[in-house]
């Protein structure tokens, strides 16, 4: 018995995602002729944490206290021979199958509510499998499960994780009665979001004013949270680290893009009520026989790389050039000229427009003899021709103000 997947990518192995549909085959290969009551497969998805922890009752007692909490995201079931019923040996309703390999196809769409991505962390899991169940009467069931994968797809080309991550600290050491100088961080990065096997750039300063030799690092750290009863229990993980210069006294290191890579890692699950798992990049400053001096920048780790034009900045400004672009073939190189006067008023309507009004004639009186005959002469005339050159351009002078540079 055997189980198959229907791999969507190329690299044959089943991954999925939230709306996918699971598709795939169960083989079944006898060597003679068998009677069957059913064979079904049952399809399943929940993330489960668990953890134990000791308890103090009294003088001489002590006890255990269990921490289970499980979240289901699908649970599905077909039947792909036979029927429902497997808890009786009747002969009634059995299936032959010859001797040979038989397959058998079986199709589950998974919902389209996100869903937690496959994870296996120390005090809980996220898992999805399909599990084929062979039944015969007077036999044991024949069992095989088989898991498959799913992303819940993080975009890093979102503007909250595009935005830069920066801080600064400072800490003054005290010796007694002593007080040395502080010692200063600061530390930047381009951004939140990241892949796996991407390379973070650290650009930091750190200034040492102490008495002391510090040392500069860097680290990764995985944070896996698991939520139970109430409780929470957290487990952090070292993932990836650097080492800079020794500071002496009075020495100041800065990093100008210091790269840190992103080992094979699973990405960040921030939509599971019951676990979480987080990621952090420590700017710190290691100093002997004190407290550190940190700085912890948030990271997400998605599954979709960065677009090569980088940011929306340049997505728009690069729609802006093929817009300006449209315009520059739809746009002719000169004007076309308006129509002529004699095209829009036709004679009748120019007679017609010289019958006075009283309106007109009230207008006459109110206004100067001389004033009046002009606006009359040019009232009903057509406008001038149309022309690309200025018959009167203006003539340049020496009195003209300047542009002020700005």
């Amino acid at each position: 018995l055997t189980i198959s997947f229907d791999c969507l990518n190329d690299s044959n192995v089943p991954v999925y995602s939230s709306g996918d549909t699971v598709s795939g085959r169960v083989s079944l290969e006898v060597t003679g002729e068998i009677r069957v009551k059913s064979l079904k497969i049952h399809a399943r998805g929940h993330a489960k944490v668990r953890w134990t922890e000791s308890r103090n009752a009294g003088s001489n007692t002590a006890y255990t206290q269990n921490y289970t909490e499980e979240v289901e995201y699908f649970n599905h079931k077909d039947i792909l021979i036979g029927h429902e019923r497997d808890d009786d040996n009747s002969e009634e309703g059995l299936h032959s199958i010859h001797s040979g390999r038989h397959e058998y196809a079986f199709s589950f769409e998974l919902p389209q509510t996100p869903l937690a991505t496959s994870f296996e962390g120390r005090h809980g899991s996220v898992r999805y499998w399909v599990k084929a169940e062979l039944h015969r009467p007077w036999f044991l069931p024949v069992k095989l499960k088989k898991e498959f994968t799913v992303f819940e797809h993080i975009d890093i080309n979102t503007p909250s994780l595009l935005s830069p991550q920066a801080g600064t600290k400072e800490k003054t050491l005290c010796c007694w009665f002593c007080t040395s100088g502080p010692i200063s961080l600061s530390a930047k990065i381009e951004r939140k979001g990241y892949t796996p096997g991407e390379s973070i750039q650290i650009f930091a300063e750190i200034e040492n004013c102490s008495s002391r030799v510090v040392v500069p690092k860097a680290a990764i750290y995985q944070t896996q949270a698991f939520y139970a009863k109430g409780k929470m229990k957290e487990v952090k993980q070292l993932v990836a680290s650097l080492r800079g210069e020794s500071l002496s006294s009075g020495k100041t290191e800065t990093w100008n893009g210091k790269q840190l890579k992103i080992p094979p890692v699973s990405p960040s699950i921030l939509d599971c009520s019951i676990i979480r798992v987080e990621y952090s990049l420590m700017v710190y400053v290691d100093i002997p026989g004190a407290m550190d001096l940190f700085l912890n920048l948030p990271l997400v780790i998605g599954t979709i790389p960065l677009h090569p034009f980088g940011s929306r900045t340049s997505s728009v400004s690069s729609q802006c050039s093929m817009n300006m672009n449209w315009l520059g073939l739809t746009l002719p190189e000169r004007p076309e000229a308006p129509p002529s006067y004699a095209e829009v008023v036709t004679e009748e309507q120019r007679q017609s427009s010289l019958a006075p009004l009283g309106v007109c004639d009230d207008f006459e009186r109110a206004l100067p003899g001389p004033l009046f005959a002009y606006i009359q002469e040019f009232r009903f005339l057509p406008p001038p021709l149309y022309s690309e050159i200025d018959p009167n351009p203006d003539q340049p002078t020496d009195n003209r103000p300047s542009c002020p540079s700005r």
